[in-house]
């Protein structure tokens, strides 16, 4: 008996080793996937994103001397995606300088970001959506937010007096100077429709919008300022909030439409509506553009006062009969270079015309999910020629709706 039960321990101790190493697999098997790293550097903020196959554990704190941003990711695999973290930043990206990625101890994997200046973290999580799976989302804002104004300013030669804080000293504005707010669709992490060539809508609305402030700005007595200038993703309600901080006396959005069945042809223009939106495809296209908060990644934990009020003052129609006065005039000259979807203006409930005192419209400048469309959206000509047709549409607009006096545009 002592013979056998010495012989039967190797079989034991191997089978526990066995199972060790299953367990081991398991946990490791088990360990959340970097699927992608995306790095989205704008003027007003830095957005870094980590999509995972599973909700990831995390703990972000800063360090000083030098000013460092760190992330502790749990049971998270070091993938080679996130390894590419450091080759994605941009060299002129205001916040970042730098990134190391590596395995801090086990079982925690450690991102630090090296930073440029002091800087207010936003860090929150997003649910699957869309093509995305789990995204991790790092949003590094200054301490000291930029400016919209200063930036307006300063683009069109304005001499700055800046001081170590705001309110900052600054040359006026002229008051017969009329600002178009001009907001290119989607962005960033939202690429919005998607053609079948590959086509982004947000490569072409960003394209088009620059083509029109370039338009705006040879007027004598016109500025444009473009809501989003380059590749990052504004929350619809910052874009709002930015029209109205410069003081715009007009909000033109750009995008290019999709459907769910290519025949779908033709350009539209959009206002806002109290009552309900004028079509079934207009309350379909209108809840599509409401998304692009969720595909973005806006942090719903941010209350924000400035948008209730927003909401609330909703009953001013003077400003919506505005829009459409605008929304008219535009339509009659995107009408000379496009087949219309429709031959009148349209109305629907789209977040982001939603400022109670600035006309606002919507321009679909044609359909992206038609082959034929798509063609013509991805040629310089006809961005131009759109871009073209709503600054015609801008002028006779002014020219039949002169605006009222306003104050001059300035800082203390």
């Amino acid at each position: 008996m002592r013979l056998a039960s010495i012989a039967s321990r190797p079989t034991s101790f191997l089978a526990v080793i066995l199972l060790l190493a299953c367990w081991l697999c398991a946990q490791a098997s088990a360990a959340t996937s970097v699927a992608a790293v995306r790095v989205w550097p704008a003027p007003e903020y830095t957005r870094l994103t980590i999509e995972t196959n599973s909700e990831v554990n995390y703990k972000v704190f800063a360090l000083e001397k030098p000013d460092r941003l760190v992330i502790d990711l749990y049971s998270t695999k070091l993938d080679t995606e996130l390894k590419k973290l450091p080759s994605k930043l941009a060299e002129d990206d205001s916040f970042l300088s730098g990134a190391r990625v590596g395995q801090f101890k086990p079982g925690v994997t450690r991102v630090v970001l090296e930073l440029r200046q002091k800087v207010s973290p936003e860090v929150f999580t997003l649910k699957p959506i869309g093509d995305y799976q789990h995204r991790l989302v790092v949003d590094i804002f200054p301490t000291v937010p930029v400016d919209p104004i200063l930036t307006l300013l300063e683009g069109h030669g304005a001499k700055v007096r800046r001081g170590p804080t705001p309110p900052q000293s600054v040359e006026l504005v002229p008051k017969e100077v009329l600002i178009v707010a001009i907001d290119a669709g989607h962005g960033g992490e939202d690429p919005g429709a998607i053609g079948r060539r590959g086509t982004k809508e947000k490569d072409i609305v960003l394209a088009i919008a620059r083509d029109l402030k370039a338009l705006v700005d040879k007027q004598p007595n016109m500025r444009g300022v473009l809501i989003r200038d380059g590749d990052y993703f504004v929350p619809l309600r910052k874009r709002v909030q930015k029209a109205r901080k410069v003081r715009a006396d007009m909000f033109v959005s750009i995008h290019a439409d999709a459907f769910i069945k290519p025949h779908a042809r033709g350009s539209s223009v959009f206002a806002l509506s109290e009552r309900g939106a004028t079509s079934a495809a207009a309350r379909w296209l209108a809840a599509k553009e409401n998304e692009a908060d969720l595909i973005g990644g806006v942090n719903i934990d941010v209350e924000d006062i400035t948008l209730k009020q927003v909401l609330l003052d909703l009953s001013q129609t003077a400003t919506i009969n505005e829009s459409l006065k605008l929304a008219r005039s535009v339509l009659g000259e995107i009408g000379q270079i496009n087949k219309l979807h429709k031959p009148h203006v349209e109305q629907a409930g789209f977040a982001v015309l939603k400022a109670p005192d600035i006309p606002s419209i919507l321009v679909e400048t044609a359909f992206l999910t038609n082959p034929a469309e798509e063609r013509k959206l991805r040629g310089r000509r006809y961005q131009r020629k759109v871009a073209n047709a709503v600054m015609k549409g801008i002028k006779q607009y002014f020219a039949d709706n002169p605006p009222l006096v306003r104050g001059e545009l300035a800082l203390n």
